[in-house]
């Protein structure tokens, strides 16, 4: 990995997944260590820290912990797409009255991000992202990005989303943007930038996926080419607080495993950006497929019903899914279908080797993708889990 020392941070260049070191010499946890007011000239606290330009605030760093379970701030790096949740992270005020005006300085930006002028996108502040690494105060970018998505529609890239804290419920924004395909952003021109009070698009050092943006509005998001398929790591969670989410529901519905038949199907149907019906077939003699549905796609006056076939697994951590279950499931796909498995575990190399390599269609969403899901729809903690799975299962 990239790094780049606290002594050479002053004009440094910004290198997509490179690390900047914090001052090593400060006394452990002082503000005089911290990077990103030497590389960004930009304020030593806090999630949101604005540059100011001309004409209002010219970016805004964000940084990212990655460890707030409530507060998933994540980058999908096969869309290109980061989101990022706001700063009114506690009841008590009006969303947008934060002290660092992060959710006021969203709002803004994503008004004039979908103007649909060449001179409001000028003004929209863009955002570069940091999370922190793991050491000290060091940080990696992650990249520059602007607000909204390819994949929604203005007005579904910044929403409100409820949660709730002691009994006391409060609003706060997540927001999707796309991070920029730029590598690297010239140092030299940043800090031009800054100087001048506004980005010098004209400049042959301005980012080039930048400067198409401001001139017509076309997303041009950094992503990562897909691998075949995922690590048994890569489909288990990460943080306590997720492991405890899921374990949550293992024990839920570990004396009756038929429960997560329903469970997993309520996950699929909180994944998908579109309508899904879905029926649950007989407790006994299934013929290997748990529910059976379809998810509507097209145009409202006139939609299409895609079917498919979804298996559940309940497992525990540790024991993961092998090709004899996985086959069950594609031998029972009908013509035209797709299907869907969803375990508390993962599936093992061989099985997703298989069913990658012989192209079946079977979405596969395994126990991290189980926590991610419930986490984007509110659901981050264990009571939140335990709501959830009684209104759930109360419907039996």
């Amino acid at each position: 990995m990239f790094r780049i020392g606290f002594d050479k941070l002053q004009g440094a260049d910004l290198v997509v997944d490179a690390v900047y070191e914090s001052n090593r010499d400060a006394p452990a946890g002082a503000l005089a260590g911290e990077p990103l007011n030497r590389l960004m000239k930009v304020g030593n606290l806090g999630g949101f820290r604005p540059r100011s330009g001309n004409s209002g605030i010219l970016f805004s760093v964000i940084t990212s912990t990655g460890s707030e379970a409530a507060w998933p701030d994540s980058l999908d790096p096969y869309s290109g797409v980061y989101t990022y949740y706001g700063d009114n992270r506690s009841p008590g005020q009006e969303m947008h009255a934060t002290k660092q005006r992060g959710n006021a300085l969203l709002r803004d930006a994503f008004e004039l991000a979908h103007s649909g002028e060449v001179e409001l996108r000028k003004r929209c502040p863009v955002f570069f992202i940091f999370e922190w690494a793991g050491n000290a105060r060091d940080h990696v970018f992650r990249g520059m990005a602007v607000p909204g998505s390819s994949f929604l529609a203005p007005g579904e890239d910044l929403v409100a989303v409820w949660r709730t804290i002691k009994g006391e419920r409060f609003q706060n924004y997540r927001a999707s943007l796309t991070v920029l395909d730029e590598a690297s952003i010239s140092g030299s021109w940043l800090q031009d930038s800054i100087s001048a009070g506004e980005f010098l698009l004209e400049d042959e050092r301005a980012p080039k996926a930048y400067k198409s943006w401001v001139k017509s509005g076309k997303l041009s998001p950094l992503v990562a080419e897909k691998i075949g398929t995922r690590s048994v790591q890569d489909q288990i969670p990460e943080r306590d607080a997720q492991v405890a989410i899921l374990k949550s529901i293992y024990d839920r519905c570990s004396s009756d495993p038929w429960l997560f038949e329903r469970v997993a199907a309520e996950v699929w149907k909180m994944s998908s950006p579109t309508t899904v019906e879905y029926e649950l077939t007989r407790r006994y003699r299934d013929g290997g497929r748990d529910a059976i549905g379809s998810l509507l796609v097209g145009p409202a006056s006139d939609p299409i019903k895609l079917t498919f076939a979804l298996e559940a697994k309940l497992y525990k951590s540790g024991n993961t899914v092998g090709v004899k279950e996985v086959s069950r499931l594609i031998s029972r796909i009908k013509h035209r279908e797709f299907g869907v498995f969803v375990t508390t575990s993962a599936i093992n190399s061989q099985a997703y080797k298989e069913i990658r390599d012989d192209q079946h269609p079977i979405v596969v969403i395994s126990g991290r993708d189980v926590v991610e899901i419930l986490s984007a729809n509110g659901i981050t903690t264990i009571s939140h889990c335990h709501s959830w799975l009684e209104s759930v299962l109360s419907t039996e």
